[in-house]
């Protein structure tokens, strides 16, 4: 995707400005994020890596709006997010799927507060399971399919309701090697159909290469910083991305690299 054909053509999906997140407590407060600025264009992927700690968790709840920030903007299309909205929607890494419905009922409940008709409803909870590949299983409960599968109800459970800005916080961690590339491959193959602008948080460098338009490595705030050190990286690799190639391995131990020295 070129992500530059997109910054001509519109304004960013996503702008944070000077952001800062400090959390108060019974001892000291703490400042998880200080000084954040980025953007995020229209069907951009953008993965966030760095150590435990560096605040990537915290800046997809933020982003979500699931809690304010200290200080600094963060805008949608423009606008001031001032908390969460279904432009914006989040997977976690807990697939959290209600264990008494069906796998088509749990994609289909967010859409029972939308103005839709029983058939429109259907048909849209139709086309997910046909695009995550679960139409043989949508009568299956969750606890009658495997952890890959419940990753994939979580992915269509939000993908049915039509988000501009999907946020995903290390959604594959818990899977083996097999069902993680599986799902890598799955949402590249959906993101690539409709088109969502991704910001995804993850541990794994390699994961963040196959995956992402632009890797963001942050860093701690520490005593001798007043900011998050962060580096938004290019990927010039074309897709799909084999993680064995000389270009990828050589990329992702320069990305390793920067986490550490950043971390330093």
């Amino acid at each position: 995707m070129n992500v530059m054909s997109n910054e001509s053509a519109s304004g960013p999906v996503l702008e944070v400005q000077g952001l800062s997140k400090v959390f108060t407590g019974n001892s000291e407060p703490t400042p998880v994020l200080s000084g954040l600025n980025f953007q995020a264009w229209p069907g951009e992927f953008i993965c966030i890596i760095g150590q435990s700690g560096c605040g990537k968790s915290t800046l997809l709840k933020l982003l979500a709006g699931f809690i304010p920030p200290t200080a600094g903007r963060i805008l949608f299309k423009g606008n001031d997010i001032t908390g969460p909205g279904p432009e914006r929607c989040v997977v976690f890494q807990e697939d959290a799927l209600f264990p008494w419905l069906t796998v088509a009922e749990n994609i289909g409940f967010g859409l029972k507060g939308r103005a839709l008709s029983a058939a429109e409803k259907q048909a849209r909870v139709n086309r997910f399971l046909d695009l995550v590949g679960l139409t043989e299983f949508k009568d299956y409960l969750p606890r009658e399919i495997s952890g890959g599968m419940k990753q994939r109800v979580a992915l269509a459970r939000v993908l049915v309701l039509s988000p501009e800005v999907l946020l995903m916080d290390e959604p594959f961690a818990a899977l083996d090697a097999q069902a993680r590339e599986q799902m890598q491959n799955l949402l590249l193959s959906l993101w690539e159909q409709l088109k969502q602008t991704i910001v995804f948080v993850t541990h794994d460098v390699r994961e963040a290469v196959t995956l992402s338009d632009r890797i963001m490595v942050m860093g701690r705030i520490t005593a001798e910083t007043i900011i998050n050190p962060t580096h938004l990286v290019p990927i010039p690799l074309d897709r799909p991305r084999i993680q064995n190639r000389r270009e990828f391995m050589k990329l992702a131990l320069q990305l390793k690299a920067m986490v550490s020295r950043i971390e330093s």
